[in-house]
């Protein structure tokens, strides 16, 4: 897939482009769940939403995975030696992980039954946007470097 990527511009356009959508999509969804679990938007059922949101981040950080799998197989050296590269995969483990906990924690099962958000998921939620957006930004320092 790395020679068909590196042979066609407009296949590596595509990857490249599914890649930033997904992580639109990942971004998106754990904002909104991360900033509505801190009390924000108070309008929108929390567990609707909740449950809604992190389906689609789930599902979005497979694409940013498997296509971001592609567009690492293109240079895969230089990227392994890219101190940035290696701190936004840092980042998504430590994010990823946080998210697991979280959906396997009592107080995201309560939430989700219609109990109030507890300390802790408000501290993940926080911890969730630094990370996710912290990944993010070392994304974009990839290029710069």
């Amino acid at each position: 897939m790395a020679r068909a990527l590196i042979r066609s511009p407009t296949l590596y356009i595509f990857a490249n482009a599914s890649h930033i959508l997904s992580l639109g999509m990942l971004l998106g969804a754990s904002v909104i769940l991360d900033l509505r679990l801190l009390g924000a938007f108070a309008r929108l059922p929390l567990n609707d939403t909740a449950i809604v949101l992190s389906r689609v981040a789930a599902v979005a950080l497979a694409c940013a995975v498997v296509t971001g799998a592609l567009l690492f197989s293109v240079r895969p050296v230089e990227y392994a030696g890219n101190t940035a590269f290696l701190i936004k995969i840092l980042l998504v483990l430590f994010a990823t992980a946080n998210a697991l906990a979280v959906k396997r924690s009592r107080g995201w099962h309560t939430m989700t039954q219609g109990a109030p958000v507890t300390a802790p998921l408000r501290f993940s939620a926080l911890a969730s946007l630094f990370l996710w957006l912290g990944a993010l930004l070392a994304g974009r320092w990839i290029g710069f470097l």
